[in-house]
């Protein structure tokens, strides 16, 4: 009776481990639903992912500290200026812990996408960013269709290339 008892005891613990222990996050894969999150803008509003279905969304974790990120948000940003009027959205997300950095980097750097700031790290989270920069292109139903870690230069062709392919569906 007692052996069976410590068996049911240890039954119920190993059952809790596996149901309350939340799985660990992993980068989107391509094809599956972008992760929502609000965080909030460089502008002073909040803005929620899922607010802008309907529009080919490129999201792009940065950092201050990231001198990749420095050289890519320049280009970045002329991807933007020119696809912006057609239902592309740029969102960079700054994973700094202070969000004055990161406001003051976007300024020097002149960049016209909306800086998001996850001093929380709520969205670096969900999309477990592991390198920077880390860059996904999210269609227009929400679901991950380009993922790219890290930078080099002439990237960004890669990037317009998916873009326009994204635009024209």
């Amino acid at each position: 009776m007692q052996r069976s008892g410590l068996l049911m005891k240890l039954h119920l613990l190993l059952l809790s481990v596996f149901v309350v222990t939340p799985v660990m996050a992993a980068m989107p894969s391509t094809g599956s639903p972008a992760p929502d999150f609000t965080l909030r803008t460089n502008s002073g509003i909040n803005l929620k992912l899922s607010e802008h279905r309907g529009e080919v969304i490129m999201i792009n974790f940065w950092a201050t500290w990231c001198g990749p990120c420095r050289q890519e948000m320049p280009e970045l940003d002329r991807l933007y200026q020119k696809y912006r009027k057609t239902g592309f959205l740029l969102l960079g997300v700054s994973v700094d812990d202070k969000p004055e950095a990161a406001r003051a980097m976007a300024q020097q750097l002149k960049v016209s996408f909306p800086v998001l700031f996850d001093d929380r790290k709520q969205a670096s989270r969900l999309y477990d960013v592991d390198a920077m920069p880390s860059t996904l292109l999210v269609d227009r139903h929400g679901v991950v269709r380009f993922v790219h870690r890290g930078y080099r230069a002439g990237v960004e062709k890669q990037y317009e290339e998916k873009l326009r392919e994204l635009l024209r569906q």
